[in-house]
């Protein structure tokens, strides 16, 4: 569990297109983790919220109205206890954040790729659907996730 603290820790969950993966993360993070974690998410690249992630993450009872495709520039100055890539492209283009981010990268498989050859409307979706399932579960294991990350980062 995360140590009592003050305030939530601040997460952003980076991906490219903050389009689907990071999105999905910070909705069930706001969802999942209400006042222990104060969720953001953005793109080194965006391109627009995603359709079908805006579906099946109503299908699973959480809304993404308000959500918006955000660049990582508009969160410059903003200091986050932990920034999440959540896709390799990310991981590899990850700018600096100012004070004491960790780092950290859990990459999930792109909904929209996985789906791009889907023989019908439904296929798609199950792509896009165990996407999101998984990273439910990621996000559910992410307490425990970051106070071992930070422990660690503290270590002589």
């Amino acid at each position: 569990m995360i140590p009592s603290r003050t305030r939530p820790w601040r997460v952003l969950f980076l991906c490219t297109g903050n389009a689907c993966r990071s999105q999905m993360a910070e909705a069930w993070a706001r969802h999942l983790l209400a006042g222990r974690v104060e969720a953001s998410s953005a793109g080194v690249a965006p391109h627009g919220l995603d359709r079908r992630a805006v579906r099946v993450m109503a299908e699973a009872g959480v809304s993404m109205q308000g959500h918006r495709s955000k660049h990582v520039r508009e969160f410059a100055g903003t200091a986050f206890d932990y920034v999440i890539t959540v896709c390799d492209n990310a991981r590899e283009s990850c700018p600096v954040f100012p004070g004491r981010a960790v780092v950290l990268h859990h990459g999930f498989e792109d909904p929209p790729a996985l789906a791009r050859d889907a023989a019908s409307e439904e296929e798609a979706l199950e792509a896009y659907r165990r996407v999101r399932d998984r990273i439910r579960e990621f996000v559910r294991t992410l307490p425990d996730r970051l106070a071992r990350a930070r422990a660690h980062q503290e270590e002589p």
